[in-house]
């Protein structure tokens, strides 16, 4: 997502003499952010600011312009207007060569059990994956950042792979004699084929992604969209292939044991956090935006928010970020305000930036924040035991949450029982304004990864 970041710095005469509040921005923005540059000088600005917008843009990511007061105030220098088309240009479409897509072909029609890893890179090429996925009868993986671009309407879809997927995922991956990773750059090295048990191709528009995480037997730089249209028609279609139906009864199997989960029972005091994400989206709008905050609320968020090519998940995907879904909510809806966004926060996050509950009634702004209340910082405990340590520094003692919202003139609801959770989202969500849901979940519900090795479950062993 573009954004551009005008960061302040010190008086500029001030810059190396320890000054108060000296903190050299460029510094530290620059290991999260595409570009990041002083201005010194009232002259630098305008090229400074269109290189900017043109890298936030072309690369769908942060710049940050760091400027000292002084310099913001002195008088603008005279640059002729960029033009629109000049600034932002369309996004190419890069075609590999056609003997690239030759080889493609080869690889796929040399192997029987293929299987599609496809990340953010998919985005815009749903059509094409169906049709190679029909051709080939391959199940597709996704990582996190592909989950709103292919899981969809699409009979492949065999769940996510990583710490947070499905067992599905991850033995279509490990069980595989070719992967064709489209436009991803999962960075989880143990989940994918050891050994060099499956050949590998990468498709990818950044050549530095290539190999970077596994090796690869065909590197490709191309658009995905692009890249499936010239593969599919080559690529032989499935007669004579082993039909991937194990992995698909895989998913659906695993898929209907996640459901179970999010089954509550009135009269229960512990809410299944995965009942909160489950109402929420069942009953969310067809184009909600949902930032989940990182931990087991990405869990959640990966497992049971159903995506429909029109919904959007957010998060902090790349650094983890505690307590970014509240605050990225509130930009998705500053920016799209006929829209609903819904705020999936953990009480830790939560509890972090909680001051910036305060800018939803300051900005009239109707978000829906859902803390996943269970007094701890959940993930962190779970890390925690999986490594054989007794959980250290994780308890909380938090407030009502709800009661906090109404004494700023946001809406609370407190949810205690499983029988409140159907009616208390639907009512949050009908609710024409800013709304907290206090949501008291279970402490120790166990995010269960899709493989489990010796060393979890001797650490587990050791620490309960």
């Amino acid at each position: 997502m573009p954004v551009l970041a005008i960061a302040t710095h010190i008086p500029s005469a001030e810059i190396g003499s320890g000054y108060f509040q000296e903190t050299h921005p460029q510094s530290l923005f620059q290991e999260c952010s595409h570009y990041c540059e002083l201005v010194s000088g009232a002259n630098q600005m305008p090229r400074v600011l269109e290189v900017a917008i043109r890298e936030a843009v072309g690369k769908r990511g942060v710049s940050v312009v760091v400027i000292p007061g002084d310099v913001a105030l002195q008088p603008a220098s005279a640059a002729p207007p960029p033009k629109i088309e000049g600034l932002l240009p369309k996004p190419p479409v890069v075609t590999p060569a056609p003997d690239d897509l030759d080889r493609l072909a080869a690889l796929l029609n040399d192997n029987d059990r293929i299987t599609l890893l496809c990340g953010s890179g998919c985005q815009g090429a749903h059509d094409e994956l169906l049709a190679l996925g029909e051709r080939l009868k391959a199940p597709m993986v996704h990582a996190y950042r592909g989950k709103e671009h292919v899981e969809w309407d699409n009979p492949y879809d065999v769940g996510m792979t990583g710490l947070i997927g499905f067992s599905s995922g991850y033995f279509a991956m490990r069980e595989c004699d070719a992967l064709l990773m489209l436009g991803t750059d999962f960075p989880y090295r143990q989940f994918y084929p050891e050994g060099g048990s499956a050949s590998i191709a990468q498709v990818d528009l950044r050549p530095e992604n290539i190999g970077r995480r596994t090796p690869v037997d065909l590197g490709i730089v191309g658009d995905v969209r692009a890249t499936l249209t010239g593969a599919a028609a080559a690529a032989r279609p499935e007669e004579g292939r082993h039909a991937p139906r194990h992995a698909q009864q895989h998913y659906a199997k695993a898929r209907k044991a996640l459901d179970e989960l999010a089954v509550g029972k009135p009269g229960k005091r512990l809410i299944h956090p995965q009942q909160i994400a489950k109402a929420l989206s069942d009953q969310a709008a067809d184009d909600a935006s949902s930032p989940v905050t990182s931990a087991s609320r990405s869990v959640w968020g990966a497992r049971y928010l159903a995506m429909n090519g029109r919904r959007r998940l957010l998060g902090s995907f790349w650094h983890g970020s505690m307590a970014n879904a509240m605050p990225q909510a509130i930009g998705a809806q500053a920016a799209y305000p006929g829209r609903q966004v819904i705020s999936l926060s953990g009480d830790g996050g939560f509890s972090m930036l909680m001051g910036d509950l305060l800018s939803l009634v300051q900005l009239k702004l109707p978000v829906k924040i859902v803390v996943f209340n269970n007094g701890a910082l959940g993930f962190i405990e779970l890390e925690q035991k999986s490594s054989g340590f007794l959980d250290f520094g994780t308890d909380f003692k938090n407030p009502n949450f709800a009661k906090m919202a109404e004494a700023v003139g946001i809406k609370g609801i407190r949810l205690e029982d499983a029988g409140e959770v159907n009616d208390g989202i639907a009512a949050a969500l009908a609710h024409d304004g800013p709304v907290l849901v206090d949501a008291v979940v279970a402490r120790a519900e166990l995010a269960m990864p899709p493989s489990i090795t010796l060393e979890m479950a001797k650490g587990f062993s050791l620490s309960w």
